[in-house]
C-alpha cells in the first residue's frame, strides 16, 4: 500500500490526523461498566490533549519524566499524547507489577509525576510520602476532584482549558526533537532486572509509516484494544497506528468481556496474542463438536475456499458474529503460534496474520503482508527496515536475527554496558534465532539463551518441541529444558507440562488416576518423539495442574526451578 502520509514525529502525526479526520470518531468508550459505547471525535480528543499538556507545563513538568499506569482507556491515551506531544518523556508502567517493583522503576526512571487508575492511589501516595523517589505530583485518571493532595485528571484538563483560553500556547507551540528520547519503556524479561528502553519520536514514526504499507488500514476501521497498552505492540500498533490512519479504537472491558465487547463494538481490526486467538478458535470448534455440526462446518469450509475467490462467503453468521460480524484482519504477535490456527481463522474469512517485534524495535521487525501472507513465517521485512542473520549455521541457515533501521532504540537508559552488548555497528542483536527465506520472510526457531546444546554438540530449540507439544489436545502449556544425565555422558531433554484438565476428563472420565493421565499424555508424547531425531526426543516429563511462574508479559520463566518440577 503506497498511500502512506509522511510524518516527522508523534505530535505531527496527531495534529495532521486531527486536520484530516476531525469529526470522525477516534475512540469508543464506555462511561459506565456494561453500558453502551460512546464515540469521541478526533477534534474532542485534541482539545483534551492540548488542555492536559498545557496544564502539565504550567505545573512545571516541561522536560520531565511522567509515568502512566492503568487499564486501556481514553484517559490513558490522552495522557500519553499530552506528555509526548510537547511536555516531556512518557514512562508507561506495567499494571501487573507490585508496589515494590513500581517504586524501583519510578526511582530508576527518575519519574516525577504519575497518572494512575484509582486502584494504584494508595501505593503511589505512600511512595510520595516516604520520599525515597523523586515523585512529586500524583494524578488520578478516574477521580472527579482533588483529594488529599492527589489531583484529578478531569480538573487538570479544566485548568488547561482555562489557560488555553487565556492565551497560553506553551504546549501547542512546543517543538519536538525527533531524535531525543520521548518514551522510556521498561522491559519485563524472563530473567534479570528490567531494562529501560529509550525510544524517540523518529523510532515510532518509522514504525507507523512502515506497518500500513503491508496491512491495509482505513478510516472506516475500528481497532479492538485488549492487550496491555503499556507494551509497545499495543501502544504503537493498537493505539498510535489507528490514530495515524484515521481509524478508531474501541476499548475492551477486560479479558472476561472479549466476546461481549466484540459483539457490541463490531471491530474490523484486532491485535492479539496466541492465547487469545487459540481460545476463540478452540471455542468455535468445541461448540461445533458439542452441537453435532462439526462435520457440516468442515464441509462448508472446504467449499468456501473455492466460493470466496468469486466473492461468495458461505461461513455461517453465528461464526462470524463471534468476532463481531465485521472482522477484517487479526494480527497475532508476542509469542509463537501454530500456523494451523492462523490458517483455521483465515478459513472463516478473516485475514489472520503473524508479526514479529521487540520493545527495542518500537516494536515491529517483520509483518506478514495481508495480500501475501505465509502463516509459518513471523513476517516480511517492511520497507526501509533491514534484517540479517548473524553467524548462520552452514547446514540450516539458522543464526541470530539482527535488525537495523530508523525504528531501532537509542539504547538502554543509564546502562551503556547492556547497550554495547546488543547494538553493534548499528545492528540490534535480538537474541532470537531464526532464518530468512528467499523472499525475505523471517522464521524464528527460538531464543539464543534458551538453546539446549547436547553433550554431542547438537542444538535443540525448546520452542520447537513446545510447539509440537502444544498441538496435543491434553496439553495447555509446556516448557522444555535440558539436564545432564547422571552418568554425565548425555543430555536429557525434559518437559514440564500443564495439562488441559477438561480435555483429559473428557478422554478418561471423572476420577481418573495420575497413572491413567500419565499414560494418556505419554502416548501422545511418544507420537511426537517418533517424528524427531533421537537427540531431540523428550525423555522425561512432569505433569502439573498448577500455573507456571510467569513474567507480567505472561511468558513462562524458564530458569525458575519451580517451573521444572522434576
Amino acid at each position: 500500500y503506497r498511500d502512506i502520509r509522511p510524518i516527522i514525529d508523534i505530535k505531527h502525526m496527531f495534529e495532521t490526523s486531527v486536520e484530516l479526520f476531525k469529526d470522525r470518531p477516534a475512540f469508543h468508550v464506555k462511561d459506565i461498566p456494561g453500558g453502551p459505547y460512546r464515540p469521541i471525535t478526533y477534534r474532542e480528543a485534541k482539545e483534551d490533549v492540548d488542555a492536559l499538556g498545557t496544564a502539565f507545563i504550567d505545573m512545571g513538568l516541561k522536560g520531565k519524566k511522567i509515568g502512566i499506569i492503568g487499564d486501556n482507556s481514553y484517559q490513558w491515551a490522552i495522557s500519553y499524547l499530552a506528555v509526548v506531544c510537547g511536555t516531556g518523556i512518557v514512562v508507561p508502567l506495567d499494571k501487573e507489577l507490585s508496589p515494590v517493583e513500581l517504586e524501583n522503576l519510578v526511582s530508576e526512571g527518575d519519574v516525577e509525576c504519575v497518572l494512575f487508575d484509582r486502584r494504584f492511589e494508595a501505593a503511589f501516595l505512600k511512595m510520595k510520602e516516604e520520599g525515597k523517589t523523586g515523585l512529586s505530583i500524583l494524578i488520578n485518571l478516574e477521580a472527579e476532584e482533588e483529594k488529599s493532595g492527589i489531583l484529578a485528571q478531569k480538573t487538570v484538563i479544566e485548568k488547561g482549558k482555562s489557560l488555553l483560553s487565556g492565551g497560553n500556547t506553551a504546549f501547542v507551540d512546543a517543538v519536538i526533537d525527533r531524535e531525543a528520547m520521548g518514551i522510556l519503556l521498561f522491559t519485563s524479561g524472563t530473567t534479570g532486572m528490567s531494562k529501560g528502553v529509550m525510544l524517540n519520536h523518529g523510532n515510532i514514526a518509522e514504525n507507523l509509516m512502515a506497518a500500513p504499507s503491508l496491512v491495509e488500514v482505513t478510516p472506516n476501521d475500528i481497532f479492538f484494544s485488549v492487550l496491555p497498552i503499556h507494551h509497545t505492540y499495543e501502544c504503537t500498533d493498537g493505539f498510535l497506528m489507528p490514530i495515524f490512519k484515521g481509524a478508531s479504537i474501541a476499548y475492551c472491558e477486560g479479558l472476561k468481556h472479549i466476546l461481549k465487547n466484540l459483539e457490541e463494538s463490531k471491530p474490523t481490526m484486532f491485535l492479539c496474542v496466541p492465547l487469545i486467538m487459540e481460545s476463540i478458535y478452540k471455542r468455535i470448534w468445541k461448540t461445533a463438536e458439542k452441537s453435532g455440526s462439526a462435520e457440516k462446518l468442515r464441509t462448508i469450509l472446504k467449499i468456501n475456499k473455492v466460493t470466496k475467490k468469486v466473492g461468495i462467503n458461505l461461513i455461517p453468521k453465528k461464526i462470524t458474529n463471534i468476532f463481531g460480524g465485521r472482522m477484517k484482519t487479526m494480527i497475532c504477535g508476542g509469542a509463537a503460534i501454530d500456523p494451523a490456527i492462523l490458517d483455521g481463522v483465515n478459513d472463516f474469512g478473516i485475514n489472520c496474520l503473524q508479526g514479529y517485534g521487540l520493545t527495542e524495535c518500537s516494536p515491529i521487525c517483520a509483518l506478514n503482508p495481508d495480500k501475501a501472507k505465509k502463516s509459518a513465517s513471523a513476517g516480511y521485512i517492511p520497507p526501509g527496515f533491514s534484517i540479517k542473520i548473524d553467524q548462520p549455521d552452514p547446514e540450516t541457515g539458522i543464526g541470530e536475527i539482527c535488525a537495523k533501521g530508523g525504528h531501532i532504540m537509542m539504547g538502554y537508559y543509564n546502562n551503556e554496558e547492556a547497550t554495547r552488548e546488543v547494538l553493534i555497528d548499528g545492528w540490534f542483536h535480538t537474541g532470537d534465532l531464526g532464518y530468512l527465506d528467499e523472499s525475505n520472510y523471517v522464521y524464528i526457531t527460538g531464543r539464543k539463551k534458551n538453546v539446549i546444546i547436547t553433550k554431542n554438540g547438537k542444538n535443540v530449540y525448546p520452542e520447537e518441541l513446545e510447539y509440537y507439544l502444544g498441538r496435543i489436545p491434553f496439553v495447555s502449556e509446556s516448557m522444555v529444558w535440558g539436564r545432564d544425565a547422571e552418568a554425565g555422558d548425555d543430555t536429557i531433554i525434559c518437559a514440564s507440562i500443564k495439562i488441559e484438565e477438561e480435555e483429559v476428563r473428557e478422554a478418561l472420565g471423572e476420577g481418573y488416576t495420575e497413572e491413567q493421565m500419565s499414560g494418556l499424555l505419554w502416548t501422545e508424547i511418544d507420537k511426537v518423539n517418533e517424528e524427531l531425531p533421537y537427540y531431540k526426543r523428550i525423555k522425561k516429563a512432569d505433569f502439573r495442574t498448577a500455573e507456571f511462574e510467569k513474567t507480567t508479559g505472561k511468558k513462562i520463566k524458564r530458569f525458575v526451578d519451580a517451573n521444572k518440577g522434576l
